[in-house]
């Protein structure tokens, strides 16, 4: 049958052949609460261990977008396996929640086994940075659906919290102090536009970055699961939110309630090299920039005044270097003074 199928665009064989491959990197994300191995119909995560009096399950689902389409020109493909956790547990983490599992699925043109265990590598690899299992997954090979060496990428994961320590927004208020966390770089929206704008130009030249210019357009999104844990074990953090697409404008007002708005101070922080680079690049304005990317602000946390020493200090022993960028106020919208 292999050969019958074969003859229709699907290799079997090459499919164990990734199977194989993928186990050891798989193996790395193991975690006691994993019931079964690697094959099963469905992955078993056992939760009898975690003493919450009433515990909750946050899901996030997402993907990593024309950002691919960089991996394909420059044949990388482990760091868009880490992009693909980090856009799912960031998420979750905005709720409040600790990663338990990860789950990925992968369509592809053509399964390429030393491809497809490149892409996995990077994929267990988030799951280590963000202390989740990887579990289960799916590989698709779809000929005609996708041109050989492409494929696309979707990730599903799963975190627990206590539910009285939910992060909802609900108790924030006008003066409660914005802190942000350090973004990586672009991380994983924007690429559309990011694509138009160096379309022309050699991915293997620097620019005057400090590195080439595909290393710093395929830089992975930064995970911030460890950062995070002890200010969301302290109960004192009253609003996250995670810079991903529509950047500040869209992202800050999802956490706060009805009435109120971010005043936001542009100087408190200095936005990666790559950020004014295709500013540049494309003659685009500020409001657009801050509309669009995260401008080395990949998560912003909202705390009380009299909280911003101790969850800067959390954050710091943490090895995290968080700033002061803004604070609530009672205005709808994104403000920024300067």
């Amino acid at each position: 049958m292999s050969e019958v199928y074969k003859d229709a665009g699907v290799d079997v064989e090459k499919g164990y052949e990734a199977v194989e491959r993928m186990k050891k990197h798989i193996q790395r994300t193991t975690r006691p609460e994993v019931l079964g191995g690697i094959g099963s119909f469905g992955g078993l995560f056992d939760l009898t261990s975690f003493a919450y009096e009433e515990p909750v399950l946050v899901s996030g689902t997402d993907g990593v977008g024309t950002k691919l389409k960089l991996a394909f020109e420059l044949n990388k493909h482990d760091s868009v396996g880490i992009d693909l956790v980090a856009m799912c547990v960031n998420d979750i983490i905005a709720q409040g929640a600790k990663p338990l599992f990860f789950l990925d699925y992968i369509a592809c043109g053509k399964n390429e086994p030393v491809q497809m265990e490149q892409i996995v590598s990077g994929i267990a690899e988030g799951c280590v940075q963000a202390n989740a299992s990887l579990i289960g997954g799916e590989t698709a090979e779809m000929p005609g659906m996708y041109q050989d060496g492409e494929y696309d990428l979707a990730g599903f994961a799963v975190g627990i919290a206590e539910k009285s320590k939910l992060v909802t927004g609900e108790a924030i208020q006008a003066d409660d102090v914005i802190i942000g966390l350090p973004s990586s770089g672009i991380h994983s929206n924007g690429y559309s536009l990011v694509r138009k704008l160096v379309a022309d130009l050699d991915f293997h030249n620097t620019y005057g970055l400090s590195c080439s210019l595909g290393e710093a357009l395929l830089t992975p999104t930064r995970i911030y699961a460890t950062s995070m844990k002890n200010v969301l074990d302290s109960g004192r953090i009253k609003g996250i939110s995670h810079i991903t697409g529509g950047g500040f404008y869209e992202n800050l007002p999802r956490m706060l309630p009805t009435g109120l708005g971010a005043e936001i101070d542009r100087n408190a922080w200095e936005p990666p090299e790559i950020f004014p680079f295709l500013q540049a690049q494309g003659k685009i304005n500020e409001e657009d920039m801050y509309g669009i990317f995260n401008m080395g602000i990949g998560m912003a946390i909202v705390v009380a005044a009299e909280n911003v020493r101790d969850v800067l200090r959390l954050l710091e022993i943490q090895g995290e270097l968080p700033t002061v960028i803004g604070k609530v106020i009672p205005e709808e919208g994104v403000h920024f003074c300067s």
